[in-house]
């Protein structure tokens, strides 16, 4: 099939604007590369240090058998990385099977955004992306290891692996993910219960008895937010094994999966005769794929802040531009709460990535002659794993949709459009995700309302202050001011107006959560009010134009270009619960429509 004009576009758009960084990358790749395995370079004394605590240490010293680092995000308070506890020791068998050796190089932080929602620790969450990377670089800087198996899911968790990756690109890396947990409480009668409860309606006992039947086992959470959005563009990206992304936690196959993925990296050595350098596979094509994925699949817009830190870790600059076009090009084929009523349970039931790759193929909207951890391209992912005789083996995936109130065909979709636009105007450069708001909110004009916290707006709200249609204003929330916290805790407030027939949008220079859904959002607004950015200049009453279908985000002041900036006092961001020893991500970090990071 003919790549779609308006991905090649795009394509050679990143190419074109990366072909410095990009070109210098390479170059820089291949000279370690050239250098040959790592271990050749190390002292006897070196060595000795990197296998004292081995019992195969005579394997590692003296045979030219690879070794694999494994990278780990494992703890066991995150229900989605509990169940990486058990992978190494599958790692270490599969990689004697393979012939070759494993360690656990490092581990890196894993926080869950889910606990720290609304609270100080937020406030860490998105400069926890680059302590992880700076962790993992960490691990992999012993060098000692022919090939790494990245081991992480959730939010912050993959993008910061990512952008290590990509650091040492000149290294064959395969992401190992650990899968969703079953199926719980629905997440729409999970919702329900959270307006409820705030509305009043309920007592804080339905509330957790709700959230305890949703969040239940091992594995990630059902919706499809920014942890399952991590798997899918593993997958689009040819990172993960094919099929591998939402096999449940502690099963035969989930195992299976994980060898194959150490016996894979085996494979790929420079040792061998199929070197394969992750960062060969991180190209321009790579990362449009990714955003494909994105948009077809309706999943979290917290990935618009992270594709870009991740890209450029590998030399490849992507601007939120190329997000809007390619969502005009490509159609929203998937309905997962909180886009629909599924989770990624009934997703993958359906038909999957599988399904969905396969048809994106057809229609020309993805790179299929891409580098993929299996050696081929991006086809190998039409195909699904199956478990014979204890071994994994890849079979033809699904054709048809098992579920078309799930997963439709590309010639088919829920909408013709991936649903994220990218908002210009006067109050400067966004991003706002419709695919869960209804066509007649697309386009929201009301007075502000404006605060600087938004535990403001919680008590607003509590007051009764909320009567008329309103554009909640909630600024000083960009990663320069306190580390860009998510401001999902605002989400049922905001529902709740809108489903008593007011018209409501939130703007703000701070980002919400992959959970996001059917209020009107304006989010990543740049440059942010900390650094004088124009939200900075709204006032209450303004009256503020939100407009999804033409990309418009304006403040209809007259006066509004002459006006003097407020500052806000910062000083309660700075200390408590580990802020002051972020002070320096907060200071070097960049604009959020490049991604945020203060490393690459």
């Amino acid at each position: 099939m003919t790549l779609h004009a308006t991905i090649d576009r795009v394509t050679d758009r990143i190419r074109e604007r990366s072909q410095q960084t990009r070109s210098a990358y390479l170059t820089r790749m291949a000279a370690a590369a050239e250098e040959g395995p790592r271990r050749a370079h190390l002292s006897c004394g070196n060595q000795a240090h990197a296998y004292a605590a081995m019992t195969n240490k005579d394997e590692l010293a003296l045979t030219r058998k690879p070794n694999i680092g494994i990278v780990t995000a494992y703890n066991d308070m995150l229900s989605a990385h509990q169940p990486y506890e058990r992978f190494p020791n599958l790692i270490r068998a599969a990689a004697e099977r393979a012939g070759a050796t494993a360690q656990v190089a490092g581990g890196v932080p894993a926080m869950c955004d889910g606990v720290t929602q609304g609270r100080p620790g937020m406030e860490l969450s998105l400069f926890s992306r680059d302590v992880i990377a700076l962790a993992a670089g960490v691990a992999m800087s012993h060098d000692t290891f022919d090939a790494a198996l990245y081991l992480g899911v959730c939010d912050k968790i993959v993008p910061g692996l990512i952008i290590a990756a990509g650091t040492f690109g000149h290294v064959p890396s395969v992401f190992v993910p650990a899968g969703p947990m079953p199926s719980g409480l629905p997440n729409d009668e999970k919702s329900k219960v959270r307006q409820q409860f705030a509305a009043g309606e309920v007592g804080r006992d339905k509330l957790m008895a709700a959230e305890m039947a949703s969040y239940h086992s091992p594995g990630t959470c059902t919706f499809y937010g920014t942890a399952n959005s991590n798997q899918m563009l593993m997958e689009f990206m040819g990172l993960h094994l094919p099929g591998a992304s939402f096999v449940n936690p502690n099963t035969d196959m989930r195992d299976a999966l994980t060898g194959a993925a150490a016996e894979r990296a085996a494979a790929i050595t420079r040792l061998g005769n199929d070197y394969l350098p992750v960062g060969e596979i991180l190209d321009e094509r790579a990362f449009v794929n990714g955003i494909v994925g994105l948009m077809a699949t309706g999943g979290s817009t917290n990935l618009v802040l992270h594709i870009p830190a991740m890209a450029r870790a590998a030399g490849v600059l992507v601007d939120i531009e190329d997000f809007h076009d390619i969502s005009d090009a490509v159609p929203l084929m998937a309905r997962v709460y909180p886009n629909g009523l599924a989770d990624v349970n009934h997703f993958h039931a359906a038909g999957g990535l599988g399904y969905m790759i396969r048809h994106l193929l057809e229609a020309g909207l993805l790179h299929e002659d891409v580098r993929t951890v299996t050696g081929g391209g991006l086809d190998r992912y039409t195909t699904e794993p199956k478990l014979k005789e204890g071994r994994v083996i890849w079979e033809d995936g699904p054709k048809d949709s098992l579920n078309e109130k799930i997963l439709r065909p590309a010639t088919d979709p829920f909408a013709p459009i991936g649903g994220l636009k990218q908002l210009q105007g006067n109050l400067g450069r966004g991003v706002i995700k419709i695919s869960a708001v209804a066509p007649e909110r697309h386009i929201i004009e009301a007075p502000a309302r404006v605060f600087s916290d938004q535990e403001q707006v919680k008590e607003a709200f509590k007051a009764g202050e909320f009567t008329e249609d309103t554009i909640v204003v909630v600024r000083f929330q960009g990663p320069a001011a306190n580390g860009m916290p998510e401001l999902h805790s605002l989400t049922p407030i905001l529902a709740v107006l809108q489903d008593r027939g007011l018209r409501v949008a939130l703007v703000t220079d701070g980002r919400m959560s992959g959970a996001s859904g059917k209020v009107p959002a304006a989010i990543h607004l740049a440059p942010e009010a900390a650094k004088g950015g124009p939200l900075a200049r709204v006032r209450d009453g303004d009256m503020i134009r939100l407009d999804a279908v033409n990309g418009v985000i304006e403040c209809e002041a007259k006066d509004f270009d002459s006006r003097e900036p407020v500052t806000a006092d910062l000083s309660a961001n700075q200390f408590g619960m580990g802020r002051e020893m972020f002070g320096l991500f907060r200071a070097a970090a960049g604009d959020a429509t490049e991604g945020a990071c203060g490393i690459v």
